[in-house]
């Protein structure tokens, strides 16, 4: 079972969506998978005070559901499904969709995200969205004057414990080794601001709290002699050991940097792929905010019309 399309975008969220509205208007019909989280990571964030237009802050859940509206309002054509296997070795390209229909398409863009990684605790699935965050610029504001901890020993969790000590009263950094592996400069930001007090060598259990985060149990030098098991009041619990990019299906074809995300031209959302643009956090390893995401799927709909145009389609 096959299907013919001008442009096929994998995933949702603020890219897909920005570039299905994008699409839909420049009339390339574009057909949208809304992958394995619809409305992406934003749909896991309670409220969104940072998006432009939104003066009162409005849900991840409204806000994806508004997006998805408009995109239709021009055309998208909204599926629920996921893409399971591609086949980029010569164009029209062709995508798998369920381990079953398989989509013929002249352009693909990809906006599947990154998923944040996470301990594997219970309590992390328990708090979501009621103290437990993966990103501390989009949720520290809600923090002003509490106290937080940070889980992580690299650069983005120094940033982020940084982030959050200009917000919050007190920034508990948990490490599990005795060292950070952060870059200097970032090391000694983080040693010498009064707010922030590194943990080393303590690793999370879990965390308690009625309506929320109200703290979280940890174990300082686990299987030593002097092992011992601590508990910390806090009102919020960041992680910060690292995103996952969800291009494990696009590997064999798709130019990737070593952790994994889609490498793209310069300013651009072209892939060494011709007509594969990549948008939003699967080609971002650095802001992964909404507005950047949606800014980068705008971009990835102008490129595929573009492309086309040259092709003369």
């Amino acid at each position: 079972m096959s299907e013919k399309v001008k442009c096929l975008i994998i995933g949702s969220g603020p890219a897909g969506f920005t570039a299905a509205i994008y699409a839909g208007r420049a009339n390339l019909s574009p057909v949208l998978y809304e992958g394995i989280q619809p409305g992406g990571q934003l749909t896991t964030t309670t409220e969104i005070e940072n998006f432009p237009g939104y003066p009162s802050g409005t849900t991840g859940v409204e806000m994806m559901e508004d997006l998805k509206k408009q995109s239709e309002r021009f055309g998208a054509d909204v599926r629920g499904g996921i893409a399971t296997a591609v086949d980029f070795s010569a164009a029209p390209y062709k995508v798998t969709i369920d381990g079953e229909k398989v989509i013929e398409t002249e352009t693909v863009i990809i906006s599947t995200g990154a998923s944040a990684k996470y301990l594997g605790l219970a309590d992390e699935q328990k708090y979501a969205g009621m103290g437990v965050s993966a990103c501390a610029t989009c949720d520290g504001f809600f923090y002003r004057k509490k106290t937080v901890a940070v889980v992580g020993g690299g650069d983005t969790a120094c940033e982020e414990a940084i982030y959050l000590a200009n917000l919050a009263s007190k920034v508990y950094l948990i490490v599990r080794k005795p060292f950070l592996r952060a870059s200097k400069i970032m090391q000694e930001r983080v040693m010498t601001n009064p707010k922030i007090e590194v943990l080393f060598e303590h690793e999370t259990e879990g965390l308690f709290g009625d309506n929320g985060v109200e703290g979280a149990h940890l174990v300082k030098r686990r299987g030593q002699a002097d092992e011992e098991k601590v508990d910390i009041a806090i009102d919020g619990f960041f992680l910060a050991i690292g995103h996952k990019p969800n291009t494990d299906i696009f590997k064999p074809y798709l130019k990737l940097d070593e952790v994994g995300y889609i490498i793209t031209e310069n300013g651009t959302s072209k892939t060494n792929v011709p007509g594969v643009f990549a948008a939003g956090d699967v080609a971002d390893p650095v802001y992964r905010q909404a507005i950047t995401a949606a800014g980068s799927g705008c971009k990835a709909a102008i490129d595929a019309e573009r492309y086309l145009s040259e092709l003369g389609h």
